[in-house]
């Protein structure tokens, strides 16, 4: 399987690219855990079904030490133990974030107060950003069927 672009390549997208990942590594960069980060990053790609995405953060977070027991049940984190409360808080914003066409609402008051609880607004703005930015990042690889499989940890660092 091959994509059907080479984004990087082509002057206009690969400029657009190049602003883009810059704005990625910026969220890295944050106050915000790099687990939770790589927890939201997998769930809502999960979500999305984007198996590029997948991919690469299910190889990121294992690198960062991620069990394998806690990046198995993330597609199932409301039945899991393994998680903390704050990445629960963290979970369930990323999915309502994700899934604003199916619910109706968008991100509720209750998710949303949950996660005022535990991240302060810094780290609140980097949640929204995250989400948003991994929607995206969705988007393009799967418009462009980009293939999984083969990514390597910091491919993009």
């Amino acid at each position: 399987m091959n994509a059907r672009l080479n984004l990087i390549a082509d002057p206009t997208a690969g400029k657009a690219l190049k602003h883009f990942m810059a704005a990625g590594r910026t969220l890295k960069d944050s106050p915000l855990p790099a687990s939770t980060q790589e927890l939201v990053a997998l769930r809502v790609s999960q979500i999305n079904g984007c198996a590029f995405c997948i991919d690469m953060h299910t190889k990121e977070a294992a690198a960062a030490g991620e069990s394998s027991v806690r990046l198995n049940l993330v597609v199932a984190w409301r039945e899991a133990t393994v998680f903390s409360d704050a990445e629960r808080a963290a979970l369930a914003l990323a999915e309502e974030g994700t899934r604003v066409a199916d619910a109706g609402e968008g991100v509720s008051d209750e998710v949303w107060e949950l996660a005022a609880k535990h991240y302060d607004e810094e780290q609140l703005a980097t949640l929204v950003t995250l989400v948003s930015f991994m929607n995206a990042v969705n988007r393009l690889n799967i418009i462009n069927q980009q293939p999984a499989g083969d990514y390597q940890v910091g491919q993009f660092h």
